[in-house]
């Protein structure tokens, strides 16, 4: 995707043997969580111990922590793991569904920039954890030019364990390099309006579709252990802002929406409801029959959603007496959805391109 030798030339008045510069440009990379490479025992292991040796997901000593998830976690996890990965595979390429919506959306925001700024920007994706790493993205685009680098996480919340380390992993990237370039982060963007009016559209879209209305929104976050909220983090306020924001748009009241958090791990407090039981007491306490549950904390469509929510969510709903589970894809490729990224975009070019 990235060519060091494009518009190449040597500097003016140097040296015979001097070597080509290319031609400078502005890189946007995109970042996102991570995949494994394959669904084998290996693959995913090596994939997992990258993701929970980090202090920012996990904090916990590491003389506490690494016996545990060295001889324990990862001698069974993987297995588990790797058969969740498989039933959601996207097997035609080879790999999991989060990378290939990111290579489509790194596609679609290419071609907005083009449309924008011409040759003047160039645009690429990495990974906090797996291939292709953020280090090895960051180099390339140093290689082919880039003397500036905006980095987009992703995230449209702000959170230790997501944002927080994806910045981290960009930081230690630049450090490797002999010629840094200048470097921009973004800030998370959940009350961008543009990103609200986008994922407020893909509801109306989903509801407009079903036969029956759904009786609730549960608005399924990704989960944090509650100590993290307490120790600082605002992610759970910006979660809850969003759905606020979001119950606004669509002009709706408080029995017809409701914040949740998934993906617990571990035995400590997580940020609550959980997602697995709120659904649960919907069906069997409430005697809701139709839900519809919506993930806005993933840009793309991931394990977490296509087997967490739609698989074993969908499962405890069931159980419990629910009769119709509408699962509302996260906002991916989505035409209006990478409109309102590609304007957070210009609006962060600002006073690096005219």
């Amino acid at each position: 995707m990235l060519d060091a030798q494009t518009n190449a030339t040597k500097p003016d008045h140097a040296a015979a043997d001097h070597p080509k510069v290319p031609a400078p440009k502005i890189g946007v990379l995109l970042a996102n969580l991570g995949t494994p490479d394959a669904t084998d025992y290996w693959s995913m292991r090596r994939y997992l111990n990258e993701f929970l040796s980090d202090k920012r997901v996990i904090d916990y000593p590491a003389w506490k922590w690494q016996p545990l998830l060295q001889l324990i976690i990862l001698t069974k996890r993987p297995f588990t793991s790797g058969a969740a990965y498989r039933s959601i595979w996207n097997n035609e390429a080879d790999e999991s569904p989060l990378l290939t919506i990111t290579k489509d959306q790194t596609k679609a925001m290419t071609e907005l920039m083009q449309a924008r700024y011409g040759d003047q920007v160039m645009v690429d994706y990495c990974m906090r954890y797996g291939n292709p790493s953020t280090e090895s993205k960051v180099k390339a685009m140093v290689a082919a030019g880039c003397t500036k680098i905006l980095f987009f996480p992703l995230y449209p919340q702000y959170a230790g364990a997501t944002t927080g380390t994806a910045n981290d992993q960009f930081f230690r990237a630049l450090m490797k390099e002999t010629r840094q370039p200048a470097a921009r982060t973004i800030e998370d963007y959940f009350e961008n309006p543009a990103y609200i009016e986008a994922l407020a559209q893909s509801i109306e879209r989903a509801y407009a579709a079903e036969e029956s209305k759904p009786e609730m929104l549960v608005v399924s976050y990704h989960g944090m252990p509650k100590r993290y909220l307490m120790q600082g983090d605002p992610y759970h306020c910006k979660c809850q802002k969003q759905t606020r924001l979001l119950k606004e748009r669509l002009g709706w009241d408080d029995t017809q929406i409701k914040t949740t958090f998934q993906s617990v791990f571990g035995t400590e407090e997580w940020l609550k409801p959980y997602t697995v039981e709120e659904v649960a007491r919907l069906a069997k306490e409430d005697g809701k029959k139709h839900i519809a549950v919506v993930a806005p904390a993933f840009a793309a469509d991931c394990i977490e959603t296509l087997e967490e929510i739609n698989e074993e969510i969908k499962e405890s709903f069931e159980e419990a007496g629910g009769e119709k589970f509408t699962y509302i894809p996260c906002l991916n490729d989505d035409a209006a959805h990478m409109e309102a990224l590609a304007g957070i975009v210009d609006e962060n070019l600002k006073g690096w391109i005219g």
